[in-house]
């Protein structure tokens, strides 16, 4: 698809894939339209209610739990347009941009092999197997470690072979802050930078006064 000359290059949303050990990328995986929506939402860690302990009353827990849901196209007509430069897409249609993120919620088939072969040589306790650490990027001010919560997938033209070539993603994700990750790793730090960055936009908001709500003072 060809740009107007001079446009401005659009950035795009997508998710990347890093190693907890040694923070080297594995993956990054680029939505190929942003979505229309990026639904947010923040539940409050504050003291339970009833709490007798009227000093509790404003205190907060920690950071709020954040979760974040959008729905991505996908679509293979253009690249379905200059065969010899997507040979893969006439072969597959979708199904390695599909595979790319499904794979994000999939234990490697080498843990699972792995698991399997400690169960059968008699391991007591076999730990549960780590994923990598997952990013949700859109833009530099939202850098966000997070887990996938809720995948679906809707397969919604074919080619001749089954392939799918239009399909659209919903995903779930869950932020996934310090008291999730500590303050030591990686991800920890990547949300302290991200809460951080809150903090500086907020202050670049507007202040308002109390005229404006309508009162002269508190008393």
């Amino acid at each position: 698809m060809s740009m107007f000359p001079g446009s401005p290059r659009l950035l795009k949303g997508g998710i990347a894939l890093i190693d907890p050990d040694t923070g080297a990328i594995q993956r990054i995986i680029a939505l190929q339209y942003n979505p229309d929506t990026l639904t947010r939402s923040l539940q409050v860690q504050s003291v339970e209610p009833g709490n007798k302990n009227r000093s509790e009353a404003m205190r907060l827990k920690g950071p709020p739990i954040e979760t974040f849901k959008l729905d991505a196209e996908i679509d293979a007509t253009d690249q379905l347009e200059f065969p010899d430069q997507n040979p893969q897409t006439g072969q597959y249609g979708l199904h390695p941009q599909l595979a790319a993120l499904e794979t994000i919620v999939y234990p490697s088939s080498s843990q699972l092999l792995n698991a399997n072969s400690q169960a059968q040589s008699g391991t007591l306790e076999i730990a549960p197997m780590e994923a990598p650490l997952t990013l949700f990027i859109w833009s530099s001010s939202r850098v966000v470690p997070m887990r996938i919560t809720e995948f679906s997938i809707t397969e919604e033209a074919f080619d001749t072979a089954l392939n799918p070539i239009r399909a659209k993603v919903s995903l779930g994700m869950r932020v996934l802050n310090v008291d999730d990750l500590g303050f030591d790793e990686m991800g920890g730090s990547l949300f302290m930078v991200y809460q951080q960055q809150k903090e500086r936009l907020a202050s670049l908001a507007p202040r308002g006064t109390l005229r404006d709500l309508g009162i002269g003072g508190l008393s």
